[in-house]
């Protein structure tokens, strides 16, 4: 079943989607060479304390920390440690998340670390964020949730390929439902899949975090003895960037960007709904 919010439940997830991009905010300035990733876990960590919100991630289904990051050929779900120390030349996502009186925020960024990054992973980035805005302009009322896999896929696929031949679409992870919980149905495809229908249709109050992952490489992946840490198959490197969308009567709200998706979207000719916060 898929959850749809009220005006008000998306006000309140909205102010976890704020909550959300302050961390992004500090981590991206934490994410610097010689900082452990643990020392990033440890800004996030006040961050969420300061807004006095609670972390969706710490504890969920026993994942120890506040954020997950993710650097070079890791995925998803890397766990913050101290042993793990920036580099320059280094490939960063961090997935963080926020809840405000029960209502949930998710997103995900890529960073670079310090200097030295080959064009071909600039570009690895580009690509995967644009998508992720592809996809967010595909959540409009009338559409289905096939049409936001399919905006991604195609955006990705339209691109000049990398050196490495190809990107590879991740296809053991996706998007998801938002709300009430961090991941809830319907769960959201990156690519097209003849296996699956078009699914649900989208209406006002439907929320789904968007967030494609893209390797230079293949898009086969393997989690690690941790149960979690998810690596690509070749140890090609790879990129991560989500939001949280919401579809209100007036058109998409990005709830994890602090301007809504507005700046974003109109170069896409998409209006953005009212920040109900404003």
């Amino acid at each position: 079943m898929v959850e749809i919010k009220t005006p008000e439940q998306i006000a309140k997830m909205r102010e976890a989607g704020l909550v959300v991009a302050a961390i992004h905010e500090a981590t991206r300035a934490a994410a610097v060479p010689g900082a452990s990733t643990k020392d990033l876990d440890d800004v996030a960590r006040k961050v969420i304390a300061d807004h006095g919100a609670k972390s969706n991630f710490l504890g969920y289904g026993g994942f120890p920390a506040t954020i997950c990051t993710s650097v070079n050929d890791i995925v998803v779900h890397g766990i913050p440690d101290r042993e793990t120390v920036l580099k320059d030349g280094d490939l960063l996502s961090i997935d963080a998340g926020a809840i405000i009186d029960g209502w949930h925020g998710d997103a995900a960024f890529t960073v670079f670390v310090g200097e030295g990054h080959a064009p071909e992973l600039h570009e690895l980035s580009r690509v995967t964020e644009e998508s992720m805005w592809a996809g967010i302009a595909a959540v409009r009322k009338g559409n289905r949730l096939l049409d936001i896999s399919r905006a991604i896929e195609g955006y990705i696929r339209r691109q000049p390929r990398p050196a490495s031949g190809k990107y590879g679409i991740v296809e053991d992870y996706g998007g998801h439902g938002i709300g009430s919980q961090m991941h809830m149905d319907p769960h959201l495809l990156n690519y097209v899949s003849r296996k699956r229908g078009k699914g649900p249709k989208l209406v006002s109050g439907f929320c789904i975090a968007i967030e494609p992952m893209v390797s230079l490489g293949t898009a086969k992946t393997h989690v690690l003895a941790d149960d979690w840490t998810v690596k690509t198959d070749d140890g090609t490197w790879s990129s991560h960037w989500e939001h949280s969308v919401a579809l209100t009567e007036e058109g998409p709200l990005v709830l994890t960007a602090v301007d809504g998706g507005k700046a974003k979207l109109a170069e896409l000719g998409v209006e953005t709904a009212p920040d109900p916060l404003a």
